[in-house]
């Protein structure tokens, strides 16, 4: 796979220079975009990327997609420095659109002038958990013949929290809030109060837009009103409801709702699920000053706003 990627890379690049040295290559403000989307697991992230795949030769950017050693979500030192310095730098891969399963990333604190775009999706806390035990036992639709590191246990999710089971336990939780949170080692730390602030900070300074699973459709069609360079296109395509943008966890158990009333007991839930209702707050807020709905269909707002009283007048 590494060689697999090196030699894309290099087949890029070479594209990119063929008419003059790496040097001399320079962007307009428009190209001079980087787009980092830090996918959790389980929250339509692969439906999503698709359609970044899918739109990427003909809106004109590359798609990389940031593959981290056993998807460890937080990187070394040494491999945040490599990493600021290939997003802010790789001009043959601008205007570009990253993904991967990774912590968010304050490049400010690594001296750069032009920050990324960062989005992300999130979804309810326990649905995305349910989601993730199953996927580890039975795959999905996208890939079914990959065998999954728990493939042959049988236990339902409800089993497993009546047994107290380490893959449901409420510690499992906590996830979306360490990666919105970042790479400080308090975000890590299951149940921090900082980290949930944290992590609510950086959602409404640090992320253009921040979206659930459950109004996907929505989210798109607002990247596509906002950041059509990338997104032109993408809600058209997302309604044709082609397969690869569709990917469904097999032999999901919908828990009951003594299982669900357990896990809300624990002060994890309690914390995801705050996170989890800032975010949807935040995003419908966002939609409703963009979006106007009519006959039960929703349509992008026009440019609201316009110049007058310019002075000095000219001759």
């Amino acid at each position: 796979e590494r060689a697999i990627a090196r030699h894309e890379v290099r087949e890029i690049e070479q594209r990119h220079t063929a008419d003059g040295p790496r040097q001399d290559v320079t962007l307009d403000e428009e190209d001079d975009v980087v787009i980092i989307y830090n996918r959790v697991p389980k929250t339509a992230s692969t439906s999503f990327t698709n359609i970044a795949y899918d739109l990427c030769a003909k809106n004109k950017y590359h798609v990389l997609h940031i593959n981290t050693t056993k998807n460890n979500p937080v990187m070394s030192l040494q491999d945040q420095v490599r990493f600021v310095k290939n997003v802010t730098s790789w001009k043959e891969m601008k205007p570009g659109f990253y993904h991967g399963h990774i912590s968010y990333l304050d490049f400010a604190k690594f001296g750069v002038k032009k920050k990324p775009i960062y989005i992300n999706v999130i979804r309810d806390p326990i649905e995305r958990l349910v989601s993730y035990y199953y996927f580890l036992r039975f795959g999905d639709d996208y890939r079914p013949g990959l065998r999954r590191r728990k493939q042959g246990d049988k236990k339902t999710f409800d089993e497993c929290v009546a047994a107290g089971g380490s893959d449901c336990a409420p510690e499992k939780l906590w996830l979306q809030i360490p990666f919105f949170c970042g790479h400080s080692s308090e975000c890590w730390n299951v149940g921090s109060r900082w980290a949930l602030e944290q992590a609510k900070y950086n959602l409404i300074n640090e992320y253009f837009l921040v979206g659930v699973t459950e109004e996907l459709e929505d989210f798109i069609m607002l990247l596509e009103a906002a950041l059509p360079q990338f997104f032109r296109g993408a809600t058209e395509l997302y309604r044709t409801g082609k397969k690869s943008h569709l990917r469904k966890t097999t032999e999901k158990k919908l828990p009951t709702k003594e299982t669900i009333a357990k896990l809300q007991q624990s002060e994890i839930w309690k914390m995801e699920n705050e996170f989890y209702e800032f975010a949807l707050e935040q995003f419908q807020f966002v939609r409703a000053h963009a979006v106007r709905e009519k006959d039960g269909e929703l349509y992008i707002l026009a440019q609201n706003f316009f110049y007058e009283k310019i002075y000095p007048k000219s001759n």
